[in-house]
């Protein structure tokens, strides 16, 4: 006698579609790296190196980690959040600039943002010279803050992704209602207390995502933190690699930095399922924004410079000034910027190629469908010194070594894994956007799935691609943990150039290759300022 039947939408999920075997073949590549590291730390032995590191440098790493997370959250949310409300809900001087230009500082890495931070403050530095200069003091009678600390760290680290917070706190305060805001006045609460009771418990979801991802990029850091001194778990995974030759220690480190990697994850769909509120008022209307005047108008728009100006223009700027006083020649840079094209061009190739397959069968419900969309959403939470790591243990199993082609394929593969998310999102939305009647017609017309896939579903997703190539290739441009794994022999791209520089002490010579790193990130940045400027509240953004 047959069994009950399966429900239709878990019938339909549990069928494989036409995309289905691509498709899961597209999250096996992705997934094979973090699988690997999972099974060099089960299998392998740790060694002496591994007993060393637990014994003495496992706490440092793990302390090191978890305390800039937590001091990184507090910068950001004393900032970010604040900013995004008045961008969002008050006119004040410079607002509509404010609104692109708190941005930007994700054009820079956070390790550019180290070596700019790290001069400006140093003994050597303008500020310090600056007020020895006024007092007649020497370096020694003075308290200054130090960038090589933890605390430093983790302010150089918000004030380059704070954007991540800002943009899902304006997003989330932009999606709102204006009548819950208009009832709270109404009852006689004050703005401050309508926004902390009102309005930013709706956004909470919001701001919590932002802070994940935020969090998730602090946490992969790992030039801002070897180059100030600052131990952490990533730091240890490339020392455990480079300095001990150890891959099973180092795959031991890397499951600690998943666990807690998985942790924000998990943490942050928490908070999202538990917090939040509905709008439950059928009336949507866009916010009249409140004027801010006199003194309160231009203390916003002082509020909003500083964040601006800490994260982007003090230390771009800076960058700028050394670079016009260096005598370095620029012959290195040009052969690094070949190397960089080359590596980022083929990283970006194959991830829009796994991104491709995975919007295609997204179309779908099947089984292998979910699977891509889940490991390569995964991954892109993963560091790259951890998907590097899996890749060398893959290369170590199959007896290759890091010579030829093959670097350069790994590296690809790393880079496609870790961002092939980033790429596949722009095709996806583009594909949700397109009238669900091109699909219908085509089946009417007795389209096959594969025709239908080739002649409607792939015009439809390549509209979406330009942007997700350009996220592609700047975000393996910037990768510098992966690629001082896997690089080929002497073949530097501009992050490790301008790491090698920064490392020596020489940040002049640092200066023009971070500044081009900069310049490229600054591309997809201005594009989504551009879109951002055209949001208004009561719209998506």
């Amino acid at each position: 006698m047959a069994g009950p039947a399966l429900p239709r939408s878990l019938a339909r999920w549990l069928t494989p579609g036409p995309g289905d075997g691509p498709a899961a073949l597209a999250g096996a590549v992705i997934a094979v790296p973090v699988v690997s590291v999972l099974l060099a730390a089960i299998f392998l032995g740790g060694g002496e190196a591994w007993d060393h590191i637990r014994s003495t440098l496992l706490v440092p790493y793990l302390g090191g980690t978890v305390g800039t997370l937590v001091l990184a959250t507090i910068f950001m949310l004393m900032f970010a959040v604040p900013a995004a409300w008045l961008v969002t809900m008050h006119e004040f001087p410079g607002r509509a600039a404010f609104e692109w230009l708190l941005i930007l500082p994700l054009a820079a890495p956070g390790y550019v943002l180290a070596y700019a931070w790290g001069d400006l403050m140093g003994v050597g530095g303008p500020l310090q010279t600056a007020l020895r200069d006024m007092t007649g003091w020497a370096a020694r009678d003075y308290w200054f803050p130090s960038m090589r600390s933890l605390p430093g760290l983790a302010f150089v680290l918000a004030s380059g992704l704070y954007p991540y917070v800002y943009l899902t706190a304006r997003a989330g305060f932009v999606s709102q209602s204006v009548c819950a805001l208009e009832a709270a006045r109404s009852l006689g609460a004050s703005p401050l207390s309508s926004f902390w009771n009102v309005a930013l418990p709706a956004a909470r979801p919001a701001i919590a995502a932002g802070l994940a991802l935020s969090l998730m990029e602090s946490a992969a850091d790992y030039g801002a933190a070897e180059f100030l001194g600052v131990p952490t778990l990533t730091f240890g995974i490339v020392r455990a690699w480079k300095s001990f030759g150890e891959p099973a220690a180092a795959a031991r480190l890397a499951v600690v930095l998943l666990v807690l990697v998985v942790g924000l994850v998990m943490a942050e769909r928490w908070s999202r399922g538990r917090a939040g509120s509905q709008q439950s008022s059928t009336r949507w209307r866009t916010v009249s924004r409140t004027r801010l005047g006199g003194v309160a108008g231009w203390l916003a728009a002082a509020f909003c410079l500083t964040g601006f100006t800490i994260g982007f223009v003090l230390p771009v700027s800076r960058l700028v000034w050394r670079a016009l006083e260096t005598q370095e020649s620029i012959a290195p840079v040009g052969e690094a910027l070949k190397n960089t094209l080359i590596l980022a061009g083929a990283g970006a190739a194959f991830a829009m190629v796994l991104a491709l397959v995975i919007a295609l069968a997204g179309r779908g419900k099947g089984p292998g469908a979910a699977f891509a969309r889940l490991t390569a959403s995964s991954a892109y939470a993963i560091p790259g010194a951890v998907l590097a790591l899996g890749a060398l243990v893959v290369l170590g199993g199959f007896g290759l070594t890091l010579t030829g082609l093959v670097p350069v394929a790994a590296l690809a593969w790393v880079y496609a894994s870790r961002f092939t998310a980033a790429g596949a999102e722009p095709m996806v939305a583009a594909l949700d956007r397109a009238p669900a009647s091109l699909g219908q017609a085509a089946q009417s017309l007795g389209a096959t799935p594969w025709r239908r896939a080739k002649e409607v579903d792939l015009p439809i997703a390549l509209s979406g691609a330009s942007a997700g190539a350009l996220i592609l290739f700047v975000e393996s441009l910037k990768e510098l943990p992966a690629t001082l794994m896997l690089r080929p022999f002497n073949w530097d791209t501009l992050a490790v150039r301008a790491h090698a520089y920064a490392t020596d002490e020489r940040l002049a010579a640092a200066a023009l290759p971070a500044l081009l790193i900069t310049a490229a990130g600054l591309i997809p940045v201005i594009l989504l300022s551009w879109r951002l400027s055209h949001a208004r509240p009561g719209e998506a953004a």
